[in-house]
């Protein structure tokens, strides 16, 4: 039986390490990598690292401003056309999704929503198409809400373009069903009312939100983190205010996907000792597109040119200065801090705006996914530690609670086994002292009246020490002599945990005290044998024993006078023996 709970109790540590890996894995798999690749970057589609990420999106599919159907750009049909089949080559697991939208799609989309009817062909077009390539989800990439209706439209677009989601699914049902998501701004709240928070919750599997580019040379004239994670001195403008802002709308955590720019802002300073972020500025710097520019364009510029960079970590973004140019973006540092905040926060991952503008090493795809990676590991080989150790915890406490319970058993039964031998060797009339085997079981079991007929029968030659009859007398003088080792069975496998034994004497003592009140409950001698440290009372002179005159010289024993009796009930005790 022993053998069966040991087993079962290691199965069971064994199944919950086995359910934590793999629920590590899981989670692993679960959080979203997106990058967006824009054929506009002129990027070919073949040098993308795949690896890096989890989803990657295909923008921007066009609008016709007359059918409302998407198209494909005419110079870039086969890009598009190839796109799934090309980065699968690396990563065969990867996700892909086509997006439709853009600044050049603005006044056709805005329009498209405007009613079912224009909405319908748009939808329809853009779910064939995903089809017809192998893309696995759609994405509206339009943050240009300007009215209220604007935003109602929006909602009835979401809900219609999952409908026919629905429906695309029942009909291929090989296929699984599209995923789709969209853009959003870095706010939910806009100049004209807010985003249709309830309708993205219902229709759309996650949002990817545009948590930068808050300050740009175009619109300010002083240096600034363009998308910081966090602004000690404004409070309203930066990535963290606008997740929470979300969150509180009450679209869940898990529906949003924090936005990295792989790109920077570039100023042109005012004054080249000043040079921090708030330094004044003329606008944007030189040789840059309104002062956008690449990562590794700006990595290119640190090292022909010397620049000095450095990190902010209550804005979380790096900057470098060379002669008037002042530029702020996110490098490693700054890229790894919002990866992190956005597994702290419980989002579902995070997207890069654009994996083109990353540098020849794949530096910020690189480190966002090491990041992310790394910070899952880390959790999880902590959780499972913590998890493990409860386990084994369960584990030593299931089995040494069944030991332990032996040992008291045990412990008891050698005691009495000790005296049984001495009974049996001191006694002439042998029998009284033979166990009862009871139900023909491996365990001794002895009658009250055995007992008693033993200690009735000692003699006065049998007397050891003044004052005490018995074993249990010379167990007593034994102990305060400190020879209570002597008393131990020769048998006893642990002889060598004294201190322990000594303790077990000590309690078995305590049990045949004079006195009914000196003797502790069954509750506190299991307490006294599981906690070593706990304090307890010292022995006196045991029940079985008698003061006697120095005149006394009878020769038979007298019977033990003003013996106490404890009315309490009695339990039968079965003893485990060897």
């Amino acid at each position: 039986m022993s053998s069966r709970k040991v087993l079962l109790l290691l199965s069971f540590h064994i199944l919950i390490c086995s359910l934590m890996f793999q629920s590590s894995e899981e989670a692993s798999d679960s959080w979203l990598k997106i990058g967006y690749w824009y054929s506009g970057s002129d990027f070919a589609v073949s040098d993308i690292n795949s690896t890096l990420y989890t989803h990657l999106i295909c923008a921007f599919a066009q609008v016709n401003t007359s059918t409302f159907q998407i198209s494909l750009p005419s110079k870039d049909h086969q890009r598009f056309s190839t796109f799934t089949n090309t980065v699968k080559l690396k990563n065969p697991s990867i996700t892909t999704l086509l997006s439709t939208g853009g600044d050049q799609n603005t006044h056709a989309i805005q329009s498209m929503l405007t009613n079912a009817s224009s909405r319908k062909p748009f939808i329809q077009s853009s779910i064939a198409m995903a089809r017809l390539y192998g893309f696995q989800g759609l994405d509206l990439s339009w943050s240009t809400i300007q009215t209220s209706s604007d935003s109602d439209n929006l909602g009835h677009f979401f809900q219609e373009w999952r409908v026919a989601a629905e429906s695309d699914a029942q009909a291929n049902s090989s296929l699984p069903e599209l995923i789709l998501t969209a853009a959003v701004q870095p706010s939910p709240d806009l100049y004209n009312g807010a985003y249709p928070v309830d309708s993205i919750r219902s229709n759309l599997n996650w949002v990817h939100v545009n948590t930068y580019s808050y300050h740009t040379p175009m619109t300010q004239n002083f240096t600034a983190a363009p998308s910081a994670l966090f602004d000690p001195h404004v409070s309203y403008i930066n990535t963290d205010y606008y997740i929470r802002a979300w969150i509180g709308k009450g679209l869940g955590a898990n529906k949003l996907i924090l936005g990295l720019p792989f790109f920077g802002s570039a100023w042109k300073l005012q004054n080249l000792e000043s040079n921090t972020i708030g330094a004044a500025a003329t606008g944007p710097a030189d040789s840059t597109d309104g002062g956008s520019i690449s990562y590794k364009d700006i990595k290119d510029n640190i090292r022909q040119n010397g620049a000095a960079v450095h990190y902010n970590d209550s804005y979380v973004t790096n900057y470098c200065t060379f002669g008037s140019t002042w530029i702020g973006y996110d490098d490693v540092e700054a890229v790894q801090r919002k990866v992190t905040y956005a597994r702290d926060m419980g989002l579902l991952g995070y997207y890069v705006w654009q994996i083109s503008h990353d540098d020849h090493n794949w530096t910020l795809s690189g480190a966002a996914a090491e990041q992310i990676d790394d910070g899952k590991e880390e959790e999880w080989k902590l959780l499972v530690i913590i998890l493990s150790v409860a386990a084994s915890v369960i584990l030593i406490l299931g089995i040494t609670f069944y030991f332990q319970k032996k040992r008291i058993f045990r412990t008891t039964g050698i005691l009495l086994n000790a005296a049984k031998r001495s009974w049996t060797k001191i006694l002439n009339n042998k029998e009284a002292a033979e166990p009862f085997h009871g139900n023909g079981a491996d365990l001794h079991v002895y009658r009250f009246s055995d007992i008693q007929a033993a200690t009735n029968k000692f003699s006065h030659q049998n007397k050891i020490g003044q004052g005490g009859y018995g074993p249990v007398y010379k167990a007593y003088e034994l102990w305060k002599e400190g020879k209570g080792m002597e008393v131990m069975d020769d048998l006893l496998d642990d002889t060598c945990s004294e201190c322990k034994l000594v303790r077990c004497m000590e309690i078995a003592l305590l049990c045949v005290q004079e006195h009914a009140s000196d003797r502790p409950s069954m509750l506190e001698v299991c307490s006294m044998l599981r906690n070593e440290n706990k304090s307890q009372a010292i022995p006196k002179k045991p029940a079985f024993s008698r003061v006697q005159d120095n005149d006394d010289d009878v020769n038979e024993c007298q019977p033990l006078q003003n013996i106490s009796v404890d009315d309490g009930t009695i339990t039968e005790t079965e003893m485990v023996g060897r």
